[in-house]
């Protein structure tokens, strides 16, 4: 009965882990795919960066393949969150482009329009749109510098990732390596054994004592 009751309670045990770790697998899912569709939903920045959310879609498949316990799952959860961030920035960016070239069109379109309005009308007309086109270059700017640095940490996140796998393999390959020597040893050991065992087991002869010298006598 008491042996029944442990069973029962780690088996209880175990579930509730693999429940934990799926429940934590999800969310981390969850979370980068919401974040995704809210990109791809949004009005204004949906239609920018489909090449970007492709990728950061792929990451976050990646992703799931692995269990949160495993390295790997840190490693594309990292890369994924960043492909997010590159999607997100990288579709501002272009919006900021498409407004600037809006007001670029604006612009062209008040030049126009200033030939047969009062001169000085069009000219603070101009500089207003001057100052809101300069606010959005700046903007776009930043946008690309943002998404540059993204881009970087992904680099480098890809090259630490290999350098640990490389790492990995090469323990597994030292462990292999003692696991042969560890082999060998105990073969060793077994034949030596076995050698011992054929000898009848006889006990090893102890040295002979050596004679006593005889004392010489003094001139006698």
């Amino acid at each position: 009965m008491k042996r029944s009751t442990i069973l029962l309670s780690a088996l209880v045990l175990a579930v509730s882990a693999g429940t934990a770790v799926a429940a934590t697998e999800d969310l981390d899912v969850r979370r980068l795919t919401s974040s995704l569709d809210q990109l791809s939903s949004d009005p204004a920045l949906g239609g920018y960066a489909q090449a970007e959310q492709a990728r950061a879609r792929e990451a976050i498949g990646q992703m799931a393949q692995f269990k949160p316990k495993d390295k790997e799952h840190g490693h594309y959860l990292y890369i994924a969150e960043r492909r997010v961030d590159i999607a997100k920035a990288m579709a501002q960016y272009q919006d900021a482009q498409a407004k600037s070239a809006q007001l670029d069109r604006e612009h062209d379109a008040i030049l126009l329009e200033a030939s047969r309005l009062d001169a000085e009308m069009a000219r603070r007309q101009l500089e207003q749109q001057r100052m809101q086109n300069q606010m959005i270059q700046e903007e776009a700017a930043r946008l690309q510098q943002q998404g540059v640095e993204y881009s970087q940490a992904l680099e480098q996140a890809k090259a630490e990732g290999e350098k640990a796998r490389q790492v990995a393999a090469a323990q597994a390959r030292v462990a292999n390596a003692a696991k042969k020597q560890a082999a060998l040893a105990e073969a060793a050991a077994r034949a030596l054994r076995d050698m011992n065992s054929s000898d009848g087991g006889a006990p090893a002869s102890t040295p002979a004592t050596p004679a006593p010298k005889k004392t010489k006598k003094n001139g006698h």
